[in-house]
This record gives C-alpha cells, sequence and structure tokens, in this order.
C-alpha cells in the first residue's frame, strides 16, 4: 500500500468500528426485526480469514484459465499481458489493481475521442458502450469479467476484498462529495452489491447507495450471498461494458 490521497482538509476518514451485530437484512431483502445470530457477528478478522482461503482456492482452481488468458492476450497484438492502475482502497489508501489488458496500447491516449459514448451522465465514472479502444480478445474478457481474475492477487495480498465497493481511481476520489467517501470505511472488493443488481447500468449515484448500505449492513451470510449472485451476474453479462 502506498499512503493516502485523501487531503488532510477535506472529509475525513476514521477507521470504521468493528461490527457487533447487523443482519444483512437489506441484502437478502429480508423484512422486519434483525435477526442477530452466529453468521451476524462479522469482526474484520473474519473477513479477511474468508478472503484468504477463497482466493488461495480460486487462484489454484483458475490458474490454468488464466495462463491461456494470458497467451490470448499476448498473441492478439504482442503487448504487456496485464494492465496496472492506481485505486484506491479502505481508508483512501493506494494501491496497484491488476486486471488482464483488455484494450489497445494506446488506449489512454485516445480516451478524450470516446467521451461521449460515456453511459454514465454524471460524467464522475467512464463506461462506453462498444468502446473501440477494446481488442476482440479483450470484448471476449469483459462479457464474463474474466479481465478481473488477477486481482485475487491483491485480495491474497491484503489490497482488496473479494466483497465490498469496487476501488475507484484517484481522480474519481477526487471528486467525491463527503458522503460519497464514507463507501472508502470498508475494503474494496472485486464484486459487491450494485454488481450484482445491475454493473455499470447503475448511475454513479446509485452504485454510491447501495455501497453504503453495503458497509451498514455488512455481515458474513451477506458477504457469501453476494459472491454467489456474482455467478449468475457474470454469466448474464448483464451490464458488462
Amino acid at each position: 500500500m502506498t499512503g493516502s490521497i485523501l487531503n488532510p482538509s477535506g472529509p475525513t476518514l476514521s477507521p470504521a468500528p468493528e461490527l457487533e451485530g447487523g443482519t444483512g437484512a437489506s441484502l437478502l431483502g429480508a423484512q422486519g426485526e434483525p435477526v442477530r445470530d452466529a453468521f451476524a457477528v462479522y469482526p474484520d478478522r473474519w473477513k479477511r480469514g474468508m478472503d484468504l482461503v477463497l482466493s488461495a482456492l480460486l487462484l489454484a482452481l483458475f490458474w490454468p484459465c488464466m495462463a491461456l488468458i494470458a497467451l490470448l492476450v499476448k498473441i492478439e497484438d504482442g503487448g504487456p499481458v496485464f494492465f496496472v492502475q492506481t485505486r484506491v482502497g479502505v481508508y483512501g489508501r493506494e494501491f496497484p489493481m491488476t486486471k488482464f489488458r483488455s484494450m489497445r496500447c494506446d488506449a489512454e491516449r485516445e480516451l478524450p475521442r470516446v467521451l461521449s459514448r460515456n453511459r454514465h451522465r454524471d460524467a464522475l465514472t467512464f463506461k462506453a458502450v462498444n468502446d473501440p479502444r477494446v481488442t476482440r480478445v479483450g470484448r471476449w474478457l469483459r462479457r464474463f469479467s474474466l479481465d478481473e481474475l488477477p486481482q485475487l492477487l491483491d485480495v491474497f495480498r491484503g489490497d482488496m476484498s473479494l466483497v465490498g465497493p469496487r476501488p475507484s481511481l484517484p481522480s474519481e476520489v477526487a471528486r467525491y462529495s463527503p458522503a460519497d467517501c464514507q463507501r472508502l470505511q470498508v475494503p474494496q472488493g472485486m464484486t459487491g452489491l450494485w454488481q450484482v443488481s445491475g454493473r455499470s447500468e447503475i448511475p454513479f449515484a446509485g452504485q454510491v447507495a447501495l455501497d453504503l448500505q453495503y458497509a451498514r449492513t455488512r455481515t458474513l451470510r451477506g458477504d457469501l450471498w453476494i459472491l454467489l449472485k456474482t455467478i449468475p451476474a457474470v454469466i448474464s453479462g448483464r451490464g458488462a461494458c
């Protein structure tokens, strides 16, 4: 981890307290009073333990697929296999997030040419429909979120969690409102509540609302529910860009 980008004079992020209870009821669609049971007691060490075990198992399971993807990315245009980008993690700490490269090598230089394709009207985040910078292999990888697989290493190292708000770019965080900054109070994740609710079809304001809902109600049961819901969300490709 490489420090925090948050301005000391701006919104302050204090460490989030351990959750003594909570239910994940809003994640599961349950009604009525919170149900307090063993699953609802969710200290950070439990979340980290689950991340370590599951990321190690998933890396062992998917390494042949990851090796094949790396080969296909390299064969297509001879460029780098991985795309590493600085993102903002929990409490505003920056870290290098890794993906399989799904765009041409000159994609950053070509960004101004495709800004008009942004499907997010708030312009705080960028998601383009039929982005011409995406490679043929990259389009297939994005369709099934396979470009995200290297982030299992980020989870294993502790820079990310399996479940949580998606880590944003520093330039996006610099434009956050104080309310938006609350989504940085919990570990940032590979998948989360808004990812299983429509992915990039949801505008930034909706993403923040769902992230804050998750932060207030996160439980072990809720995380497991989101992980299970991620499977059909990925297969369907809804909201993928």
